[in-house]
C-alpha cells in the first residue's frame, strides 16, 4: 500500500512538474528533432564499413565482408600519414589553446581601467565568431608571397618572401598559430571568470603582508585558476584526432599534402571525390572509436582531478 502511494505522490509530482516546465521542453524539441536527424539517425550507415557496398542495391542489400575495409585501411600509405598529422598538429593546437588564453587571462587581469580592458576583450573575441570560409580567404590573401603584406614586408627588408601555405614543413605551425589566434578569445573568457571567482579576501591579506601584484598573480591567481586549467585540458583530450577539418580544407593544397593531410580530409577525399564510400566510413568509425576513448578518459581524469560530472 506504502509502494503504491509513493508512485502516484511520485507521478503527481512528475506531472505537475512537467505541467510547469512544457514550455522550457517545447523549446528544446527542434533541437532534439534535429539531433536525431543528423547525429543518430545516420549512425545506421555505420555498417557501410562492413560491406561490399553497392549503391544500387543500397545499405541493407549490399554483401558483409568483415573487416576486411579495415585492413585495406590500415595499409594505405595515407592513412598512417593522416593519423600522424592528425595527432601532431591537434596536440599542438590544445598545448597553445590553453598557454595563450591562460596568459592573455592574467595579463588582462592586470588592467584596471574597465574600459580599457572591455576593449581589448572584444578586439581579442571577434575572431571567435568568423567562419573559416572567411578567414581562410583573408590568410590567404594576407599570406601571399607576391601581394600579401607579410610578402611586402619581407621584400621591403630585402628579404626573400615565404610562400607559409605552400612550405610543407611550415604548413601545421601555420595551421596551429592561426587556430589559436582565433580561438583564445574564448578561452580568456572563460580563464578571466575563473579568475573573478578567487575570493578578494585572498589578495587583501597578501597585500597587508607586501606581495606585489606579480607575486600575488604567482601565489594566489594561478593556484585558484589550476581547477579550471585541469578541466580544459582533461576535456580537450577528446580532440585529440580533431585537427579542424574546415580550416584545413580552406588552406591546404597538394603542395603541403605531406604534413597538412589529416583524418578528416582524407576521409573527404576517399568518399567523396573519390567515391569509396565504404573505406571513407572504416576510416571515420575508427577515428569516431579512438576519439570516444580519449572523450571517456578525459571524463574520468575531469572526475578525478577537477571534481566535474556531466549529471
Amino acid at each position: 500500500m506504502r509502494k503504491e502511494n509513493n508512485h502516484h505522490s511520485t507521478h503527481r509530482r512528475f506531472a505537475r512538474a512537467f505541467k510547469r516546465q512544457w514550455p522550457l521542453h517545447l523549446m528544446l524539441l527542434p533541437g532534439v528533432i534535429i539531433l536525431l536527424m543528423f547525429s543518430y539517425f545516420p549512425m545506421a550507415g555505420i555498417i557501410v564499413a562492413f560491406q561490399d557496398f553497392n549503391p544500387r542495391l543500397g545499405i541493407w542489400g549490399s554483401p558483409i565482408i568483415g573487416l576486411r575495409h579495415f585492413e585495406f585501411m590500415f595499409k594505405m600509405p595515407d592513412t598512417t600519414r593522416a593519423i600522424y598529422n592528425t595527432v601532431f598538429i591537434s596536440f599542438m593546437k590544445i598545448v597553445g589553446g590553453l598557454v595563450v588564453p591562460i596568459f592573455f587571462a592574467l595579463m588582462l587581469d592586470l588592467v584596471r581601467r574597465n574600459n580599457y580592458k572591455r576593449t581589448i576583450q572584444t578586439i581579442i573575441y571577434f575572431p571567435y565568431f568568423l567562419s573559416w570560409v572567411i578567414l581562410g580567404g583573408i590568410l590567404i590573401d594576407i599570406l601571399s608571397p607576391s601581394t600579401g603584406v607579410i610578402g611586402l614586408m619581407f621584400q621591403a627588408v630585402g628579404l626573400d618572401p615565404i610562400y607559409f601555405l605552400g612550405e610543407p614543413k611550415i604548413f601545421p605551425y601555420v595551421l596551429v598559430v592561426t587556430d589559436v589566434w582565433k580561438n583564445f578569445g574564448y578561452g580568456t573568457i572563460v580563464y578571466l571568470a575563473a579568475i573573478s571567482s578567487i575570493d578578494t579576501e585572498q589578495y587583501e591579506a597578501s597585500y597587508m603582508d607586501g606581495a606585489n601584484r606579480f607575486q600575488q598573480t604567482i601565489h594566489i591567481t594561478l593556484p585558484g585558476m589550476v581547477p579550471i586549467i585541469i578541466l580544459m585540458a582533461t576535456l580537450s583530450l577528446g580532440n585529440v584526432l580533431n585537427a579542424g577539418f574546415d580550416q584545413v580544407l580552406n588552406l591546404y593544397n597538394d603542395i603541403v599534402r605531406e604534413t597538412g593531410d589529416i583524418i578528416d580530409t582524407l576521409v573527404y577525399r576517399i568518399g567523396l571525390i573519390n567515391n569509396r564510400y565504404e573505406i571513407a566510413t572504416a576510416v571515420g568509425l575508427f577515428k569516431s572509436v579512438v576519439s570516444l576513448i580519449f572523450i571517456s578518459l578525459g571524463y574520468w581524469l575531469a572526475k578525478k582531478f577537477a571534481n566535474y560530472t556531466v549529471f
